[in-house]
């Protein structure tokens, strides 16, 4: 891997989060910049991605989105509907693949990164057959949703830290008929503080992707 450099842009609503990574790409692309780990905090929103039939697991109308103060933005990254905001943390890598040209390896590595954070913290999360994103059991902690462009990656995991939950009744979370969202929070019983959930993060990336060697230029 080249420096990796780490970046936080604190609270942004998605729209401008998005312009903001693909601006980057372009530049890591350009060679610009080095790869990056950003971290942010969403405004409210739920987020279609490019599954077919996203849109229908939208289930609040205008009036209650309005309310509730969510947007609503598509995206095109993969995966069905999920929902941002505050208390959620949403890691966007935005690395060069072209050394090693595999997207489905490399999602598995952000899946790791994931897990072992979690680990920190006393929660044995894993994946799930046939599902996306980490899991406790039935209970979805963790959205993934990656997408590539010129082997250079973007978007990237949300990471339920002290979100509030509620907000994801107005959608079908990522198409789930068969189990629930969680957070930190609600798992351990206790505050979590979001620095310290970040921190190990970028541990965890580290260990990850630098034990494959440089294959990132």
């Amino acid at each position: 891997m080249s420096e990796l450099e780490i970046i936080d842009w604190g609270r942004t609503r998605y729209a401008e989060a998005f312009d903001q990574q693909k601006a980057r790409v372009a530049a890591r692309k350009a060679g610009r910049c080095s790869d990056a780990l950003i971290f942010t905090e969403h405004e409210p929103v739920y987020t279609m991605g490019l599954r077919q039939g996203a849109d229908q697991h939208l289930l609040w109308d205008e009036a209650m989105l309005t309310s509730q103060g969510i947007e609503v933005f598509q995206s095109n990254r993969g995966g069905d509907i999920t929902y941002h905001g505050p208390g959620q943390i949403v890691g966007y890598p935005i690395l060069s693949l072209h050394q090693r040209k595999d997207l489905h390896a490399y999602l598995r590595d952000l899946e790791e990164v994931v897990i072992r954070t979690l680990a920190c913290f006393g929660l044995a999360a894993a994946r799930r057959e046939g599902k996306t994103g980490i899991w406790l059991e039935s209970r979805k902690i963790c959205a993934i949703g990656v997408a590539v462009k010129s082997w250079i990656t973007y978007h990237g995991f949300a990471l339920n830290v002290n979100p509030q939950l509620d907000h994801f009744s107005g959608i079908v979370p990522c198409g789930i008929t068969d189990g629930t969202v969680t957070s930190l929070t609600s798992e351990l019983g206790r505050e979590v503080e979001t620095a310290d959930v970040k921190a190990a993060l970028v541990v965890e990336f580290r260990k990850v992707f630098l034990k494959l060697g440089p294959i990132y230029d």
